[in-house]
């Protein structure tokens, strides 16, 4: 129906056509079609006349307007359809986890660590029950009376403050949707408590996990050097995504080297939220994988006895700092790792307390440190094998080659002595090691009297070639790499020419020279194994959940640094050193050995540092065993009986 130029519509009469279902055909307010006159084909897109233009409702346009008009329309329709389709079709996944993340988060599931054995079996690490108090931030009451109200009811199950656990939510880190820890390794009563206080208050959570636990290390202390500890993480920790702040992570020891392999994987919980972000319900859970155990290579036993030996041998000395490395020369297996003093790493287990802790760390003694591994020593004269092998090597001397000793020399004002007065008489290769003739190793070192010698150059060569000067390798944190001196250096730190002198004192192990007990050992393996370098470990193997075990590699990191037959020549001497000179305390062992005594100057305030190093038995070498007692005095009194004890007791076993 049409109106009429005067008319209106009714009320209810749309200006719109309509459709069936009640909704609007279309919205397109084209001024074109707003006119409601039959009229409108008689003017053609002309003005109106004057007596007419009151008589439309509106119009602007002329005919030429309608086709761009449409045009646009149409494409604006097809670009909403086409924009319905994606949503609808195209991105129904994604907005369906969305939908789904807003009533719902992941969780991670900290994974069981792995457990520790000895090379027997014997349990070294284990895992025991642990709770720990929680809250979850984003699940905590908004109103401040309330969180109020929770933090007191919470710091009073736990034994704390209100003000303690703020202090807690201050330091966590982290997203607020992660639990912070409150209060770790909790009685059960209190779990119960915190439990039954979490059904009322769902940001407070107990968690139940584990901790660690170390059973030998109350009698067996050295043990903690080697074990090391864990402890809780930092907020620099949880701000790198890779752990949540109530998880502990090893800081020290094989802990700390193994973390991964031990740590295992985290485990997903899917749990449902309300509109507030408070977890109402778990969905679905999947475990984590647990760590992998570790198998060491270290006897518990013998472990033991080596840290007893020289326990008792530093309280008879009246001394407290020294060493003991038991290592099997073919493959670089420890059996046994003493540094002491030691502590116990249970301590740190259940939470070390800020006293015990400055006990431990402002003791000059240093229980903390491994000396072991990490000790950088003046080596004395079990640098002399080195020297030895170096020699022979370069031709300056043969086995057969002697010097006479008359207890030293001058070289211009400086005199170099033997530590014997009045020499040692005629001397070969043999007998320069068997009875450490200082002056047979200054000759092969600096040269003497026209003769050659290997000069600083040399000697650090073969020095780097026997381990010394740089770290071993081992499966262990904080080895140190001792230090060999070089005539460059001494000019660039010191601003000081080098002298024949300190090539002399070089030669005998002496100067600036540094090694660690660990390096010795390596040395000392070198010669009982006929010549190979091979790199120290402690675990031989990992075993993941299902009993697969992945054995650690062992071979050599350098075959055959000298000839068999230079090795074999000082392999003598240091066979002679306990037949005829000063190792001969071994002589009475049920099997053959071969050793080498130390005794190391280093400061005029304070006693000279005692060394042994040996192997055993001589001809099929099974086992070395190095000594270092800090301020000993001679090796060969102080030192060796460790050794021996130690070896007395590794044979006697074999026999049992």
């Amino acid at each position: 129906m049409m109106f009429g130029m005067g008319s209106r519509p009714k009320e209810d009469t749309p200006i719109f056509p309509v459709g069936i279902d009640g909704r609007c055909e279309s919205a397109v307010t084209d001024d074109r079609l707003l006119f409601v006159d039959d009229t409108l084909a008689d003017w053609g897109g002309r003005s109106a006349p004057k007596n007419e233009k009151n008589r439309r409702v509106s119009t602007s346009m002329g005919t030429e307007g309608i086709i761009p008009v449409w045009a646009a329309l149409v494409v604006g329709l097809i670009i909403v359809l086409v924009r319905c389709g994606q949503v609808q079709i195209v991105e129904r996944v994604r907005y369906a986890a969305l939908a789904e993340g807003n009533r719902s988060r992941i969780e991670r599931i900290p994974p069981e660590r792995g457990v520790v054995y000895d090379r027997d079996g014997q349990v070294l690490v284990q895992n025991v029950p642990r709770f720990t108090a929680t809250v979850i931030p984003s699940d905590l009451p908004t109103d401040e009376a309330e969180r109020r109200l929770v933090f007191g009811q919470l710091a009073e199950i736990v034994g704390l403050t209100p003000r303690d656990i703020e202090e807690s939510l201050l330091k966590g880190g982290g997203p607020d949707s992660v639990p912070i820890s409150i209060a770790e390794d909790i009685s059960h009563r209190q779990a119960i408590m915190v439990e039954i206080m979490s059904s009322r208050w769902i940001g407070v959570q107990l968690l139940r996990g584990t901790k660690r636990e170390y059973p030998l290390a109350t009698e067996i202390p050295s043990m903690s050097h080697i074990i090391g500890f864990e402890s809780g993480v930092t907020a620099e920790d949880v701000e790198s995504g890779d752990f949540l702040p109530t998880d502990r992570i090893g800081r020290t020891g094989l802990e700390r080297s193994y973390e991964t392999e031990l740590r295992g994987e985290y485990g997903r919980r899917r749990v449902e939220v309300d509109a507030l972000g408070h977890r109402k319900t778990t969905i679905a859970e999947e475990p984590g994988t647990s760590g992998q155990n570790l198998i060491l290579t270290i006897d518990a036993e013998l472990q033991q006895t080596a840290q007893d030996a020289l326990r008792r041998k530093l309280e008879e000395l009246g001394l407290s700092r020294g060493s003991v490395i038991v290592m099997r020369p073919d493959d670089g297996e420890i059996l046994a790792l003493v540094s002491w003093p030691a502590y116990d790493n249970n301590l740190f287990a259940d939470g070390i307390s800020d006293r015990d802790y400055a006990a431990l760390s402002e003791d000059s003694d240093a229980p903390l440190f491994s000396r072991a591994i990490s000790a950088s020593l003046p080596s004395g004269s079990v640098f002399k094998p080195v020297m030895a092998a170096a020699a022979l090597a370069e031709g300056i001397v043969t086995p057969r080659t002697t010097f006479v000793s008359v207890g030293g020399f001058y070289v211009g004002q400086w005199f170099f002595p033997d530590w014997k007065a009045g020499g040692h008489g005629l001397t070969n290769l043999a007998k320069a090691l068997s009875e450490s003739v200082n002056t047979y190793f200054y000759i092969i070192g600096g040269g003497y009297d026209g003769r050659e010698g290997l000069g600083t150059e040399r000697i650090v060569r073969y020095a780097k070639l026997f381990g010394f000067g740089a770290t071993t390798g081992i499966d262990l944190p904080g080895e140190g790499a001792g230090f060999l001196p070089t005539e460059e250096w001494k000019l660039e730190t010191k601003g000081e020419q080098w002298f024949i002198g300190d090539t002399y004192h070089l030669s005998i192990g002496q100067g600036d020279l540094l090694v660690t007990p660990l390096q010795v050992a390596v040395m000392t393996a070198a010669f009982a194994n006929g010549g190979n370098l091979v790199r120290p470990h402690v675990v031989n193997a990992l075993v993941s959940g299902d009993g697969h075990r992945s054995y650690l590699p062992t071979e050599p990191v350098a075959r055959q640094l000298v000839s068999p037959e230079n090795i074999a020549a000082v392999r003598e001497g240091m066979r002679d050193s306990v037949l005829y000179g000063s190792s001969r305390g071994l002589s009475l062992l049920p099997v053959s050995s071969a050793g080498k005594t130390g005794t190391a100057q280093w400061s005029s305030q304070h006693g000279n540092h005692a060394w042994f190093t040996s192997f055993a038995p001589y001809d099929r070498p099974e086992i070395v065993v190095t000594v270092m007692i800090e301020e000993g005095g001679e090796g060969s009194s102080t030192a060796a009986p460790v050794a021996r004890e130690i070896l007395e007791r590794y044979f006697l076993k074999k026999t049992e």
